[in-house]
């Protein structure tokens, strides 16, 4: 089908790493140009250039904080003088305590409300008053979870924070539709990554027995996910949450 996102310019955030990364290095491998976002230095230039040199699209490194509403406007002001339009956002950056009722932290909760939820509509906003003054419009596509439509022991507030997403999303592709934007949101199952791979192995078997195909999502598995969303196939597209979990039962 050849290069779905080609032409397109895209920010996604928190593509430092796991699956963030994972979505840039997909989006550039289908021809666009990808400002990544971590709000740490050094994380994303210590593999963009490898990337860079084999793929049709490009990624730029885009480092500030997205709860930061004044370094989130010189963001997508710096991405619109360079490249004249912004046609994708991926509010893929969040943090995550897993903390039992009676045990849970307000610094945490705060934390995890504030990149969550209040970055997420930070970036949703800044960057859709670009798109609303394209002829094309644009796609936003937010990261929920599973947990939030199923809730979890342990992680009440967390899935209190995707739950948030997911009602944000669809709230936002209602009032943005009329401007040719479209809101949509992934909701990614367990996934295979750095910290994943640090739990106890005997739990994560569990919960893989879980899951009609029998294995932990790959980071590569949100990010195709989030092409479709991103590209001309989904145009009809919008207010939906897309499940990336491999049909789990519980």
């Amino acid at each position: 089908m050849g290069e779905l996102l080609s032409g397109k310019v895209i920010i996604v955030t928190g593509a430092g790493q796991g699956i963030g990364q994972a979505m840039a290095c997909e989006f550039a491998r289908n021809g666009a140009v990808v400002y990544a976002n971590d709000v740490r230095e050094g994380l994303i230039e210590s593999w963009v250039q490898e990337i860079n040199s084999r793929e049709t699209g490009e990624i730029r490194p885009l480092i500030f904080d997205i709860t930061d509403e004044t370094a989130g406007k010189a963001a997508v002001m710096r991405v619109k003088k360079e490249c004249g339009q912004i046609d994708g956002l991926v509010n893929n950056a969040g943090v995550e305590f897993n903390e039992l009722i009676g045990m849970i932290s307000a610094d945490n909760m705060k934390k995890m409300f504030s990149v969550n939820v209040f970055g997420t509509i930070n970036m949703l906003q800044l960057v859709s008053r670009v798109m609303s003054r394209q002829k094309s419009g644009g796609s936003i596509v937010n990261i929920a979870s599973m947990v939030a439509l199923r809730g979890n022991r342990g992680q009440l507030v967390y899935s209190a924070t995707k739950g948030a997403v997911v009602s944000l999303t669809k709230s936002a592709a209602k009032e943005l539709a009329e401007k040719n934007i479209r809101v949509n949101a992934i909701a990614p199952g367990i996934t295979n990554t750095a910290m994943m791979r640090q739990a106890d192995p005997e739990k994560i078997q569990n919960r893989i027995n879980n899951i009609c195909m029998g294995r932990l999502a790959e980071p590569e598995d949100i990010a195709k996910a989030c092409v479709f969303m991103l590209s001309d196939l989904s145009g009809y597209v919008s207010g939906q949450i897309l499940a990336v979990d491999g049909c789990t039962i519980m």
